[in-house]
């Protein structure tokens, strides 16, 4: 007897029809009114409940096997007995919380197993779906809860009773757990911007976006490593995920850029650096701009703005480094050989598909509309505009596909929510934090530099394999009090976490952008992540600078007063220090560098954001100088006629 009781087809089609019904549930759930008319909001247990649950099936049915197989008979049992086991546990969520709303409630050891089957279901499917270490996180957050008051030292937490601890804890509740507060957030705020990307996507200006770039880079001696930057550039304004960006954008460029004479690993690093900043890239921001704004306390529009210059800076990064690169290898700009069709006038129709909707958005937030409002109206706008480009027209349903895959996108991300909400749970119930805040401030009596590397190393090795959202909203629940004790504004210590977080997916060993980029570019993995590493070492180094330097968020916000003199300044040291920086770990600039070179270069770099009262001065005093030497040198050289 087989446990594949549908066929492919028949699971296929009941998926999509499931996927759409989570987009329209969602949807209609967080609908601004109408005039006198409104759907949503619907009663807040019952459309967790149910919405939670129709999300879990959606994934069961999506599951497939390694390479698209047929799932092996044990997995695909053990999925249908997670079903009747969260069906179940859906609903005693439900009675529960009526219960708990008309008298006391006292947790029973039936209740803490129904909240250990239910967390068993979900870490199931995020293991299958997003890999082994995210599920183990949640796995060792409930052991570690569960366990706690028998652990040595400072590991050691207050006991209780277990049942009540672990059924309030990771489900019985609308504050914590997998149905808590982050589950709310998730589904009102994140959730309409997940399926504005889904259908960005659907509505066809993807190649046009790829076209595009290689049209206005044709002429750079990187071209297609140009192109690849720009294209994942506006590509992640839409997706906001890393390897959605290595895949869609991957599969033209990298090939393209191993054909103009850069390696295999340089190839692949170039397009898993760029799409990691697709996360960083606004609007969307891999969703956790959404999140950020509601912890923080600040508007969407806030967040976003404060990361612009981040954004670009890395960006600006990126084309740097590829130049050098470039000239390093004694690559020329060769416009005929770009192999890619150039952009007709319907691409450049097919953008006001991307920037029509974000623009309108901007436009909304500024008028005052809520973040969810302003997505659900730009997603109303896309619907008609998107019938510019030719392909819609000719098939209409590829928008209902669009919003499919939107409400399969975010049930498969609610996989890994669940996880993080297990985390969250055991650290808020445990105490965590303050134990980790003990640490920070043992650190900061040495410098706050230290106390970054700490929280710095922390996001990295939290955030490995990990989708944005979920590797944030991880790292902030634990390192973020301590911060903010060290005196950083909210805004500025969320930024900092946020940007440390998406890095992990570039840093080995666990890069998951870098191995999506290495299986296209046939490069090694772990080399791949480290040249990747390198090229985009500024989303590493922007965080610290803006923590000394929070002018560079631009907004008053992050603890520093705007005036257009300083700033100004602010943006030119950027600037230089990116220029600089990027030559130096190349080790090329007109010419090649010596070691002596480098290392002053890289030092010139950070004094220029080093705090101190004259540093910035001593580091654009000993830029002036490395530079001018340089093309003394270098002009030198070329004067010299040759034998």
């Amino acid at each position: 007897m087989s446990w594949n009781f549908l066929d492919a087809r028949a699971r296929a089609g009941l998926t999509s029809v499931l996927a759409l019904a989570v987009t329209l549930y969602g949807l209609a759930n967080v609908m601004p009114s109408i005039g006198s008319f409104r759907l949503g909001p619907f009663p807040m247990v019952f459309f967790r409940s149910t919405f939670f649950a129709l999300c879990f099936l959606v994934v069961v049915l999506g599951l497939k096997g390694a390479g698209g197989r047929q799932l092996p008979k044990w997995v695909d049992a053990v999925a249908w007995l997670s079903v009747v086991a969260m069906l179940y546990a859906c609903k005693a969520f439900y009675d529960v919380s009526i219960a708990i709303d008309e008298a006391m409630f006292l947790f029973g050891p039936k209740d803490m197993w129904t909240a250990l089957a239910a967390c068993a279901g979900a870490l199931f499917l995020c293991w299958r779906l997003w890999g082994a270490p995210v599920a183990l996180l949640g796995v060792l957050g409930i052991v570690y809860m569960a366990t706690g008051p028998y652990w040595p030292g400072p590991l050691q937490t207050i006991g209780g009773d277990v049942n009540e601890l672990l059924a309030q804890n990771l489900w019985f509740s609308l504050d914590s757990g997998i149905l808590g507060s982050t589950f709310s957030i998730v589904v009102t705020t994140v959730f309409p911007f997940i399926v504005l990307g889904a259908v960005l996507e659907g509505a066809g200006a993807g190649e046009s976006m790829i076209r595009i770039a290689f049209a206005l880079m044709k002429r750079t001696a990187g071209g297609p490593a140009h192109a690849a930057v720009l294209a994942s550039g506006l590509f992640g304004t839409v997706s906001g995920s890393a390897v959605a960006n290595v895949v869609g954008t991957g599969v033209i460029t990298i090939p393209m850029i191993k054909k103009r004479g850069f390696s295999a690993n340089f190839a692949g690093a170039v397009e898993a650096a760029a799409s990691t900043g697709g996360q960083i890239m606004p609007p969307i921001m891999g969703a956790a701009a959404l999140v950020m704004a509601d912890y923080v306390g600040v508007s969407y529009l806030t967040v976003v703005i404060a990361v612009l210059v981040p954004a670009i800076a890395y960006y600006g990064s990126l084309f740097m480094m590829i130049l050098f690169e470039s000239r390093r290898l004694g690559i020329k700009a060769d416009a005929s050989s770009a192999g890619v069709a150039p952009p007709e006038r319907q691409d450049y129709l097919n953008m006001l598909l991307v920037f029509g909707p974000l623009v309108m958005i901007v436009v909304l937030l500024v008028g005052g509309m809520s973040a969810s409002g302003a997505s659900i109206a730009a997603i109303a706008l896309l619907f008609p505009m998107s019938f510019i480009n030719p392909a819609v027209r000719r098939s209409p349903m590829k928008l209902v596909t669009a919003l499919r895959n939107g409400g399969e996108t975010f049930a498969q991300l609610l996989t890994a929510i669940a996880a993080v909400s297990i985390v969250i749970s055991t650290l808020s119930a445990t105490g965590v934090p303050v134990k980790f805040g003990v640490l920070m401030v043992s650190a900061l009596e040495h410098s706050l530099f230290v106390a970054l590397l700490v929280v710095a190393g922390g996001c990295i090795l939290l955030g490995m394999g990990m989708p944005t959202l979920p590797a944030y909203v991880t790292v902030a629940a634990i390192a973020l009090p301590s911060m903010q004790a060290l005196g950083l504004e909210p805004l500025t210590a969320h930024m900092f976490v946020f940007m440390i977080a998406v890095a992990s997916t570039i840093t080995p060993p666990v890069a998951i952008a870098a191995y999506a980029a290495a299986s296209i570019s046939g490069g090694r993995p772990i080399g791949t992540a480290v040249q990747a590493s390198r090229i985009g070492i500024m989303i590493f180094i922007i965080p610290f600078a803006f923590v000394y330097n929070p002018l560079i968020l631009t907004v008053p916000q992050a603890g520093a007063a705007f005036a257009w003199g300083p700033y100004l300044l602010l943006l030119v040291k950027l600037a230089v220090a990116i220029y600089v920086m990027a030559s130096a770990l190349i080790r090329f600039d007109k010419r090649a560098l010596g070691w002596p070179e480098v290392v002053a270069r890289l030092a010139a770099s950070v004094l220029l954001f080093a705090p101190g009262g004259h540093t910035d001065m001593v580091g654009a005093a000993l830029t002036a100088a490395l530079l001018g030497l340089h093309h003394w040198k270098n002009r030198t050289a070329a004067a010299v006629p040759s034998a």
